[in-house]
């Protein structure tokens, strides 16, 4: 909820429910995850949030602020698992497939890292995803004290490829400035113009959808100066 960009945007209202609950909405239909738990802050700014999420059914571990990779091996305390996927909770147009298919990449390659952000990234912002062993991000909990590193969880993993075993998905289309992330109000108002124009008619719209949508729509296009399709 602390946002310096765009305060509260997590519970912002898309399509009459907040942004989280149709983030979470869409995760749901990975034939991968076994549970999802979002993990926030233990600030008061969160509690709104927190009290949402726990009556909505979505597990929920909070913990520091700005050490948010402890947050994450706290997580991992309360709700185990040996292998975890890792989503920012401003993306509620996040892609199950794509979810799947980076699971399906660490676990068929036995690595301990793997995501569809490398260097080049070719999949729009807003469908980021990240897998690892637990083991590894308890390591990286322990061992690193780089406040970048601990602030945005995966870095000492994916800069320390000489001690976990990783890859990266990429896909054939050159996507990777396409802007479907929510961080300031011209990307809320995006990504409300898509909910509103596809989930009543299709709840589980996919990616493809949004591409056809946005491609017919010139106003969508370049919303906000960005690159959006």
């Amino acid at each position: 909820m602390s946002s310096t960009r765009l305060p509260g945007k997590v519970l912002a209202d898309v399509a009459g429910a907040p942004m989280i609950l149709r983030q979470i909405e869409r995760l749901r239909r990975s034939r991968r995850l076994e549970g999802i738990v979002v993990a926030t802050s233990d600030h008061q700014s969160d509690d709104g949030l927190a009290e949402l999420l726990e009556r909505e059914g979505t597990a929920v571990h909070r913990g520091p602020l700005d050490d948010v990779l402890g947050r994450y091996a706290g997580a991992l305390e309360t709700y185990p698992a040996p292998v975890i996927a890792r989503l920012t909770g401003d993306c509620p147009l996040a892609d199950p497939q794509v979810l799947d298919a980076v699971i399906d990449l660490l676990l068929d390659e036995d690595l301990d890292y793997a995501a569809n952000t490398p260097a080049r990234r070719t999949y729009p912002k807003g469908l980021d995803v990240e897998v690892m062993r637990s083991r590894c991000l308890l390591r990286a909990a322990r061992e690193t004290t780089d406040p970048y590193e601990r602030e945005h969880v995966t870095p000492y993993l994916y800069r320390n490829p000489q001690l976990f075993e990783q890859a990266f998905l990429s896909q054939a289309a050159d996507e990777g400035e396409v802007r479907w992330t929510v961080d300031r109000p011209d990307d809320l108002e995006f990504v409300r113009a898509v909910y509103g124009a596809l989930h009543a008619d299709k709840p589980d719209f996919t990616s493809d959808d949004v591409r056809a949508l946005v491609r017919g729509r010139p106003d969508l296009a370049r919303l906000g100066g960005e690159r959006r399709v």
